[in-house]
């Protein structure tokens, strides 16, 4: 019993090794150092800002210390200073790792019900009160 608990054991420390050595590795060459050319570096800020950290979920890229913001900081300029358009590295983004990644939400035919339930909600609201406080005349007077 003994030797399969350590076996266990030994197969749980190997299996953890390798999540273990991706937050060793060394940050990518521009997340957190800037791009030379200052109108560049504006170009990726501004994208940046507008995007989501996917591992904290509550901060930009721009304000995260995340690895995984670290990397996508980088990508973002080494793209911007390879010459790409912000929307194109944008909808990369989104391609990559979907819709949530932007805080500015496209318009499709699949997130239109998001933009059209609140106006659907309001107007609900609208006909429920307009119901309850008309006032009601009753039968004979006019």
């Amino acid at each position: 019993m003994s030797r399969i608990l350590a076996c266990l054991a030994l197969f749980a420390a190997m299996l953890s090794v390798p999540a273990a050595a991706q937050d060793q590795l060394p940050p990518a060459p521009y997340a957190y150092r800037q791009l030379e050319d200052p109108a560049q570096e504006q170009k990726a800020q501004d994208l940046m800002e507008t995007l989501r950290c996917l591992k904290c979920q509550s901060q930009s890229i721009a304000d995260s210390d995340a690895s995984m913001a670290g990397d996508m900081r980088n990508q973002v300029r080494l793209r911007i200073k390879a010459g790409e358009d912000p929307e194109a590295i944008r909808a990369w983004l989104v391609e990559r790792y979907g819709d949530y990644v932007s805080y500015k939400p496209e318009l499709t035919a699949l997130t239109w019900p998001l933009f059209a339930a609140p106006l659907v909600l309001l107007l609900l609201a609208l006909l429920l009160l307009r119901k309850r406080f008309t006032r009601r005349l009753p039968v004979g007077e006019e």
